[in-house]
């Protein structure tokens, strides 16, 4: 059976093609980028119609490397990145740009719906207390969905009155593939909106009612396995498919990649380094810590939750530090022949990939960056304390500071931050012992040792890691249409390709700069609020 999987990120989808049979194989994968529109106050947005100009591209691509009939793809499966907010009218067209999950705007708004009064992080503690009985989470935080959605209906009044139905990214897609407005059940938790508790699982009109949501905005629920619809004429003339090809609900980045990382078994726990980043562990109960900002989302399985913490910026550190810290570099050292110092003086490695040429650069560096810490806060923080005013920074500079040790300074700081969130999630479930390490981060053999060094976890890969969202939705197809029975089959179809141990020396250097990482955030706070935008 071939399946047809897109992974809609940040910055632009991850196009695969796959072959499901006693394994899950990849047979072609294409990739193309969108624009993340940064704007004033906190904006961020994205326009819906890049995401499906690069779905278009994509999807022939993987048809030619794969070189397969269009006829011959049994399913169509998203994942995604959750807690965007389209809004379209009646025909399913949105009525404005969507809003990124990353948009900060909402300050009013939240201070209006949830902060006011007596709280509890950040939460006026009356509706906190009946969000969590009703929901299992609060929407305490200025980038929840509500929120957005809030925000439109105060600044962009024409907009607003075009609205016919809240849609996430996905399902904005799905409703574009088939002409139906859904939303799976891990997208309608992600609203904070539903109702989690047994026999009544579905929108809350009580917390619809407290938050002043238009109860006929929100879709249908559907399960993520579930068949929508089937794939429009027109659409699928312009994706270079054929029409009639089943189309499934999907699931949120946040189900899926545990998913495809084959950590579905109660207690598997995933580390996630992407644009953004997170560390989930599967349990068997709702659950919150408020104080963290961490709790036991609704996944793609039913039964089952994920007890999840974000990190705003991960990649993206990597990212920007490759843009601003090493691009003057490139043209003395990509597609150049040099010597590695840690290989036999006689061997020669030529780098056609600045990322890979960074990961070398960074295994030759001191452990611990010479002492230099970087807080990888790009973009502001959730988890486990949630600040839209924090920022990065480097300490520890001195006369001795290179480039290098700059650079590893911010993987560094990447890990830190996940093995800070790994120990937060320790204090109210047990996270396991070997962790499955997914995304591009999980790319580099370097950035797994370290990540296994400073955790002190046993750490697993997958093949293709940077795929497994994309995988997570190949399985719901596999489940939707009877190759097999369930999710928790998944384990089975998805092996460990590689496993790194941790090393008890190198452990205990980053111990030592960890705790000081963790002291940064309170330093500094007070010095964050008085910044400039």
């Amino acid at each position: 059976m071939y399946a047809l999987a897109y992974d809609i990120g940040t910055t632009g989808v991850k196009t695969c093609i796959f072959r499901i049979g006693e394994t899950i194989e990849l047979l072609a994968g294409a990739s193309a980028g969108y624009k993340l529109y940064v704007l004033p106050g906190g904006g961020a947005e994205q326009e819906p119609g890049e995401w499906w100009s690069a779905m278009c591209e994509t999807t022939r691509a993987v048809l030619t490397e794969a070189e397969l009939n269009p006829a011959e793809i049994a399913g169509i499966s998203f994942c995604s990145q959750m807690q965007g907010l389209v809004l379209v009218d009646r025909e399913g067209r949105p009525v404005r740009r969507a809003m990124s999950y990353m948009d900060q705007r909402a300050n009013a708004e939240l201070k209006n719906g949830m902060a006011y009064g007596p709280q509890i992080a950040g939460a006026n503690v009356v509706r906190l207390l009946r969000s969590l009985r009703v929901t299992g989470a609060v929407a305490a935080s200025v980038k929840d969905p509500v929120w957005k959605y809030k925000w439109v209906q105060t600044h962009e009044p024409a907009s607003f009155a075009k609205v016919h139905k809240w849609l996430d990214v996905k399902e904005a897609l799905i409703a574009r593939m088939t002409g139906h407005c859904v939303m799976t059940t891990d997208s309608a938790f992600a609203t904070l909106l539903y109702d989690i508790r047994a026999g009544r699982r579905g929108w809350s009109g009580e917390i619809t009612k407290m938050l002043d949501v238009n109860p006929a905005h929100l879709p249908e629920i559907v399960p993520c396995t579930a068949e929508v619809g089937k794939l429009r004429t027109e659409q699928a003339a312009e994706l270079g498919l054929v029409a009639g090809i089943p189309v499934y609900g999907g699931g949120g980045d946040a189900s899926l990649v545990g998913v495809g990382a084959g950590a579905v078994a109660m207690g598997d726990t995933h580390i996630y380094s992407g644009t953004s980043g997170w560390v989930s562990t599967v349990v068997d109960k709702s659950m919150v810590d408020a104080s963290a900002m961490i709790a036991a989302i609704v996944g793609a399985q039913e039964n089952r939750y994920n007890y999840f913490a974000e990190q705003e910026t991960a990649g993206k550190c990597v990212e920007w530090v490759k843009d601003h810290l090493a691009l003057d570099e490139i043209n003395l050292y990509l597609n150049r022949e040099f010597d590695l110092k840690h290989q036999t003086p006689d061997m020669e490695a030529v780098y056609t990939n600045l990322y890979d040429y960074l990961m070398a650069v960074i295994s030759q560096a001191p452990i611990g960056a010479g002492g230099v810490i970087f807080t990888p806060w790009l973009h502001g923080n959730r988890c486990p304390f949630e600040d839209p005013k924090a920022r990065a920074m480097f300490w520890g500079i001195s006369l001795e500071t290179g480039k290098t040790e700059l650079i590893r300074a911010v993987v560094e700081g990447v890990i830190y931050h996940l093995r800070w969130m790994l120990e937060t999630q320790d204090k109210k479930i047990k996270t396991s012992n070997s962790v499955r390490f997914v995304g591009g981060g999980a790319l580099s053999d370097v950035m797994c040792q370290m990540v296994a060094d400073c955790t002190g976890r046993t750490v697993e890969t997958v093949a293709s890691p940077q795929n497994v969202g994309s995988v997570g939705a190949a399985v719901l197809i596999a489940v939707g249409q009877g190759v097999i029975n369930s999710i928790a089959d998944a384990k089975q179809l998805i092996p460990a390709t590689k496993k790194f141990l941790p090393a008890a020396a190198s452990k205990a250097v980053y111990d030592r700069n960890y705790a000081i990482f963790k002291g940064l955030y309170n330093a500094n706070k007070k010095l964050f609020r008085q910044r400039g935008t």
